[in-house]
């Protein structure tokens, strides 16, 4: 057995993804909790999620769609929709409380020491201003104004873009799906941020160009020391560039640790799940398997685990008493009946 006595990390079931304090970490979620506003009410969408990031290292945040990854990665910048509202936990980032932050300084923030790629460029990006325009102007926000042009063009070449100059003039329309990836990725990081926040950086690319975004931003990861949370729903991205990884369901963290020893012995059935469901690159694996059922929606989740109607170890516990977490090789997971 690889799996460490019962511990109770918190009391809300939510532990850091590293198990380091937040003054150790370059950024620090603690407790989050996100409701949404609806016709019949509120519901709750993220409960007691917890995460840390070290200074230059890459976390990797994966679970099916609907797990609640983006509204976690959003919520650092505080550029949630209106329906829906914090209401509870810290975001910390280098010990500063982000919450605290009036509206200048999260401007400040934004684009300046964490960087943000969103999922799809095209509306990302504003159709009736220049690639040149948008760049400048995010400089020029961020105290750049009499070197912003240069900057710029110096911020394309560094993502692989030619002819820089001549794209200042261009408009979104104008470039495919793999230069707009790439004019996003110049964006969030023209300013150099120490942290850089990667929500699917590679929706609607082909293989190929997903390929060279990653890689991509792996090496800038490395010239320019910043930390990056990768956001995405394909463990096979995830397996191959993060250093840690903590896995979402329905709203939770339910396991987290190192990437090498998790992918290599998962403890909660759901990641177990998930790791199961990757195709092979050799192609010999016949049928893959899946996980039956959907993620439930929210305001129906139960008392317990979210995943226990889906799960094939469920006990009757797991559906009436909310996990705690355990300490396992790799880090720890929220289960009743982990996987040795």
């Amino acid at each position: 057995m690889r799996i460490a006595p019962l511990t109770v990390l918190t009391e809300d079931s939510s532990a850091p993804a590293d198990g380091k304090s937040g003054e150790e970490s370059l950024l620090a979620i603690d407790g989050l909790a996100i409701d949404a506003a609806g016709e019949d009410g509120t519901v709750r969408l993220i409960e007691g999620v917890s995460l840390a990031i070290r200074r230059g290292e890459v976390l990797g945040l994966v679970g099916e769609s609907g797990c609640g990854k983006s509204i976690t990665a959003l919520s650092i910048l505080r550029i949630l929709p209106e329906s829906l509202r914090i209401v509870a936990g810290t975001v910390r980032f280098e010990g500063q409380d982000l919450s605290r932050l009036d509206a200048r300084a999260l401007r400040s923030l934004r684009g300046g020491r964490i960087g943000m790629i969103f999922q799809e460029p095209m509306t990302s990006l504003n159709p009736t201003f220049t690639i040149g325009w948008q760049l400048v102007e995010a400089l020029r926000l961020h105290g750049h104004g009499r070197t912003a042009r240069q900057q710029a063009i110096e911020a394309l070449r560094r993502v692989g873009i030619g002819g820089a100059e001549r794209r200042l003039a261009q408009y979104p329309h104008e470039l495919s799906g793999g230069l707009r990836q790439r004019v996003m990725i110049a964006m969030a990081l023209a300013c150099r941020p120490r942290l850089l926040i990667a929500d699917e950086p590679t929706t609607a690319l082909d293989v190929t160009i997903q390929k060279q975004i990653l890689e991509l931003l792996a090496r800038l990861r490395r010239e320019l020391g910043m930390a990056v949370l990768l956001v995405s729903h394909d463990f096979g991205v995830i397996a191959e560039y993060a250093d840690r990884i903590a896995v979402m369901y329905a709203g939770r963290v339910v396991e987290h640790g190192s990437a090498a020893t998790l992918l290599a012995h998962p403890h909660h059935p759901y990641t177990a799940g998930l790791l199961a469901a990757r195709p092979s690159l050799t192609g010999r694996r016949g049928t893959l398997a899946n996980i039956p059922g959907t993620v439930p929606p929210p305001g129906a989740r139960g008392a317990g685990c979210s995943f226990a109607d889906r799960c094939t170890r469920g006990l009757d516990r797991c559906r009436a008493e909310l996990p705690a977490f355990i300490s396992t090789d790799s880090g720890t997971a929220a289960c009743w009946n982990p996987l040795p």
